[in-house]
């Protein structure tokens, strides 16, 4: 029987457990990358510059919109002069509540939202302003003909605030009535929002994911080698950082993956996640935002008073 010598065996020993060490430690890694992380989404941001290894492609100047519906204004960003679509002065002499939408998909870029979406998609919200709430669709630094980069998901945020600064100081806004929406991509984008500032009244993410890489690298062009650039922009890690009402939205055949992941790693009470059965990540948008609206006209003491009910957001 031949056996191997000595020194030969020390090292398929020793390299199998350089293996399994190596291994074990990756898994740990990855592991830990996406735990929660510790403090505030807030001051975890401070500081930080990302470092882009691909930009994003261009897309077209934001077209005009109806008179009657929109106007096309520029909001002060730290980017420049960023576009936007904002109702006009209904000039009733009132103070109205008012909501910032952030679009899905391109969520950087705004384009016709005052045509009418399908049921089984509304992209524009458009409940919002037909109930009487004043809206606002901020285009982001970069999206359409606007100055500066395309982050994904980290500076957009500073903008998201830019434009509830520019809101509040319109007088047919009330400033301590501005609430936050958004879908998909938007829905991240708000989540983390809500995960940085305290600025809105109450915010809804409809099917926003909790790890920035379920978008697989479509909207974001980070450098992957720097896991703080993920981390940053993951908001299923910074749910403690929320301290006003959010609302996690999704139908129950959508992205409900995330919402459960979410739901099942924090106990915050200011944040509500909201499953609704019957419903998939785009034909939950109308009955939904239909029914916040009426809640938002509701919504006039000193805090929100809103609840949601699953049974009436979804589709009929």
């Amino acid at each position: 029987m031949n056996l191997p010598r000595l020194p030969a065996l020390i090292l398929v020993l020793s390299t199998a457990l350089g293996a399994h060490l190596h291994a074990a430690a990756q898994a740990q890694t990855a592991s830990a990358a996406k735990s929660p992380d510790a403090g505030t989404l807030a001051e975890a941001r401070k500081g930080f510059r990302t470092t882009l290894i691909r930009k994003m492609p261009p897309q077209p100047p934001i077209p005009a919109p109806p008179a009657d519906v929109f106007n096309l204004v520029r909001y002060d960003a730290a980017s420049g002069k960023l576009g936007a679509y904002l109702t006009p002065d209904p000039r009733d002499g009132k103070k109205h509540p008012a909501i910032i939408w952030i679009t899905g998909g391109d969520s950087n870029s705004i384009d016709d939202l005052w045509e009418p979406g399908p049921v089984s998609n509304d992209q524009t919200a458009s409940a919002y302003r037909k109930a009487g709430i004043i809206m606002m669709f901020p285009s982001l630094r970069g999206g359409n003909d606007n100055p500066g980069v395309r982050e994904g998901f980290l500076g957009e945020v500073d903008d998201v605030l830019a434009a509830a600064a520019y809101l509040e100081k319109q007088p047919y806004v009330d400033p301590d009535r501005i609430y936050l929406g958004g879908h998909s991509t938007g829905g991240t984008l708000a989540l983390l929002t809500a995960e940085t500032s305290t600025r809105f009244r109450a915010v809804f993410a409809f099917g926003p994911v909790d790890e920035i890489d379920g978008y697989g690298g479509r909207f974001t062009g980070f450098n992957p080698a720097n896991p703080r650039e993920a981390a940053l922009r993951s908001p299923g890690r910074w749910l403690a950082s929320v301290r006003s009402p959010v609302f996690v939205i999704e139908g129950a055949g959508g992205n409900i993956d995330s919402l459960l992941a979410m739901r099942g790693t924090t106990r915050n009470p200011q944040i509500r996640f909201v499953p609704v059965q019957g419903a998939d990540h785009f034909n939950v948008l109308a009955p939904a935002n239909k029914h916040i609206a009426q809640k938002i006209l509701l919504d006039a003491g000193p805090d929100t008073n809103i609840t949601l009910s699953p049974a009436q957001m979804a589709p009929r």
